[in-house]
């Protein structure tokens, strides 16, 4: 069954994902900057990919479980966008967009972990 806030959800993640890589690029070609850029890399794109497995969870401790996964990943990209512009390794207003992107993807993950692990535990009772 179609779930249109689901799929808008996928679509941005992914947008985020996406728009993390190319980013990615922009940092200096240093060994700071390719470290920070591949775990940013990898916690952008694992919000995405993470949360497409949520979608197809069997069950509702199953979903809650990889939200949980989902809002780590989204705090992490957080983290590291945090870094990126607090070490000065990107002045672009990208990075400012990106860590408020990041934030807010934290933001709506940690409500839905937190309505998931209640719907999850009200079943199991």
């Amino acid at each position: 069954m179609p779930n249109p806030k689901a799929d808008e959800l996928k679509a941005r993640t992914k947008r985020f994902a996406l728009d993390v890589l190319a980013f990615r690029r922009t940092l200096p070609a240093t060994d700071e900057g390719a470290d920070i850029g591949r775990q940013l890399s990898r916690s952008a794109t694992g919000v995405a990919a993470n949360y497409r497995a949520a979608c197809r969870s069997r069950s509702d401790a199953e979903f809650a479980a990889r939200i949980g996964v989902v809002l780590e990943e989204a705090d992490e990209s957080a983290f590291w966008m945090e870094i990126v512009t607090e070490a000065g390794l990107s002045k672009q207003s990208q990075a400012l967009r990106l860590l408020d992107e990041a934030n807010q993807l934290t933001a709506i993950f940690a409500a839905s972990s937190i309505t998931a692990r209640r719907h999850a535990n009200l079943k199991s009772i």
